[in-house]
């Protein structure tokens, strides 16, 4: 049975100093954890994940973009993550844990530091109210961060399944499956050019015998430690990769400018050490950074609307918590 919520009222917040790209920002959620915010192909919404009070676990919902109609599409059980709309909208896809049991899989072991649990995730296909769950990938490890090419015959998304984490392409039915990075270390997070053309990911490539170590023991144990990652570009069938940023620090989450020459992303480069994240702009070839959001906590995750109007993503402004992460959407001023 899928969970309705109530509808929740609108509101709108003035942007931080220097925040010049960004007017008329609504916040869209409030309360909780609530991320990875993606856009409908029509831009009338948005598909995230949210961690019920319940379960504390991720599960998927949609919204309406001016945040009503908020429900959820995942069944509710196990821990999910990466939904994306497709099939003009009448379809959508994630990565879910369920199949290996309705309770929530448990958080990692934070004495290693910081790392993140790659979880038994495979990808499914639903209706887009989340009837008819069907299972696409049936690999014994990690398979999410999912997302379509323009064209909606590709989904691009990061798997474990030869011992690394690398980026794979793969039809919306689970064929014609294909590898496109091979380098060790964490390649993920891919999002298609509009054009389809090219590929924007996040890249940690250990660069010493000592790394490579400690990667490869942590990816045995099922984790990995994203502290230090650089956006990269490849074209679509994994050819002609190249670095974009070398700033220090966790760069991630790219998505293509809508001119498809520029790239925003999230980067804690200016402290590596903090989770002070902030959008920034680059262009493909790692010139003319440019920073866009200025609070002093989380932003991450952002995608442009599919005409290029609007910005959402996600951010720990104004929360009423220490450390709650809700979604913000805002239009999109090119020429300030």
């Amino acid at each position: 049975m899928i969970l309705i919520l109530l509808p929740i009222m609108l509101q709108t917040v003035s942007p931080d100093s220097g925040e010049a790209h960004l007017r008329n920002i609504r916040q869209l959620t409030f309360g909780g954890q609530n991320a990875e915010a993606y856009f409908s192909r029509s831009g009338r919404q948005i598909i995230f994940q949210r961690q019920e009070a319940d379960s504390g676990c991720d599960q998927e919902f949609v919204m309406n973009v001016d945040g009503t109609g908020l429900h959820r599409v995942s069944s509710g059980k196990g821990r999910t993550t990466c939904g994306y709309f497709f099939d003009d909208d009448r379809r959508i896809f994630y990565s879910t844990t369920e199949h290996g049991g309705a309770a929530c899989p448990p958080r990692p072991d934070y004495s290693k530091g910081y790392v993140w649990a790659l979880y038994n995730y495979d990808v499914y296909v639903a209706t887009a109210d989340g009837q008819g769950a069907s299972r696409i990938t049936t690999n014994p490890g990690y398979d999410a961060e999912g997302t379509l090419s323009p064209d909606g015959k590709t989904i691009v998304f990061t798997s474990l399944r030869n011992g690394d984490l690398d980026i794979y392409t793969m039809d919306v039915r689970g064929g014609n499956l294909k590898r496109l990075t091979h380098t060790l270390g964490y390649d993920g997070g891919p999002f298609f050019s509009p054009d389809g053309k090219q590929i924007g990911y996040r890249a940690y490539h250990p660069q010493t015998a000592a790394d490579s170590s400690d990667y490869r023991a942590l990816i045995a144990q099922n984790l990995v430690r994203p502290v230090r990652m650089d956006i990269w570009v490849m074209d679509a069938d994994g050819s002609n990769q190249r670095q974009v940023t070398s700033l220090g620090g966790a760069s991630f989450a790219p998505y293509f400018h809508p001119d498809g020459r520029r790239i925003i992303f999230a980067s804690n480069y200016k402290n590596p050490r903090s989770r002070n994240f902030d959008l920034y702009l680059v262009n493909a070839d790692g010139e003319g950074l440019e920073q866009i959001t200025t609070n002093a906590e989380f932003d991450a995750f952002p995608m442009f609307s599919p005409d290029g109007r609007q910005l959402v993503w996600a951010s720990n402004r104004h929360g009423k918590v220490q450390g709650e992460t809700n979604i913000f959407i805002a239009d999109w001023v090119e020429h300030p």
